[in-house]
């Protein structure tokens, strides 16, 4: 590999393009990371977050040495034409559409699990509820699927610039050193915030929403003579954004309204000679 070609201008762009890039797809990969290692022993949490980024990060290089494997896997190898539906299903479609289920039912199953946690036996916050070896195994799975949507869009990106090989996996080491310097207290602020949790479970629904219908588009599938469409990321990612700031508004709102309240309730138990200044 030439490494010279890192320091020309349009590599150096290019670099910085896709780093952001990589860091704001995997904001989604950061949550389902927090989420599952939130599950260990407090000693192991952090631990089994940065394995989980650095098989990310694995994942993606190798992705990107066997790129002509996942073009490959865009071919359709399901094919339906009927009055209902219509089109081809690809292994890339299989493993966005198996992706989004999966994602869909571990954050419903989670959202029940806290529901539930927090009047019964289970344990709402999370630490000490699984093994390591089964939150690696999970965080794993889910990789896949975001690795291979990633690497797709990166190969988009760098099409037709000189040395885009080490471009990429140049872009892929810094956006997942970037991320490992964030996760665990991104994680922290999220498991410390349950209102977070539930927030940042809800947005894994609309990710797995999300990746469902865009393996169903690569399929160019039809039902009943309607195209399915992909949702275009950026719409997704500004409703998580908005979605955000309103519940950091709402967390200051509820932390002001406490402060007036014991305020007020030392204030009156002080007039009435209950406590003394």
């Amino acid at each position: 590999m030439d490494f010279s070609v890192l320091f020309t201008p349009e590599a150096l762009v290019s670099i910085l393009m896709l780093t952001f890039m990589e860091v704001v797809l995997g904001i989604d990969n950061i949550i389902f990371i927090s989420l599952e290692s939130n599950k260990l022993p407090k000693n192991l949490q952090q631990k089994a977050t940065n394995i989980g980024l650095a098989l990310a990060m694995i994942l993606r290089i190798l992705l990107l040495f066997g790129i002509n494997i996942l073009i490959a896997a865009q071919e359709p190898i399901i094919h339906f034409d009927n009055s209902i539906i219509n089109g081809g299903i690809s292994w890339q479609s299989i493993i966005l559409i198996a992706g989004g289920l999966f994602l869909i039912y571990k954050s419903t199953t989670e959202i029940h699990h806290k529901l539930e946690g927090s009047h019964g036996g289970g344990n709402g916050n999370g630490g000490g509820t699984s093994t390591m070896s089964k939150v690696i195994i999970q965080i794993t799975l889910i990789n896949i699927v975001f690795s291979a949507d990633s690497i797709l869009t990166a190969v988009g990106m760098t099409n037709g610039v000189e040395g885009a090989m080490v471009i990429m996996i140049t872009a892929i080491i810094i956006s997942m050193v970037i991320m490992m310097l964030f996760a665990n207290p991104v994680g922290n602020f999220v498991n410390e915030n349950p209102t977070i949790q539930i927030l940042g479970l809800s947005f894994l629904i609309l990710i797995g929403f999300m990746l469902m219908t865009e393996g169903a588009h690569l399929g160019h599938i039809e039902i009943f003579g309607e195209a399915i469409g992909a949702i275009p990321k950026g719409y997704l990612y500004f409703a998580i954004f908005f979605s955000l700031i309103v519940e950091m508004l709402n967390m200051r709102f509820r932390k002001k309204v406490d402060h007036i309240d014991l305020n007020s309730a030392t204030s009156e138990a002080t007039k009435k000679g209950i406590l003394h200044k």
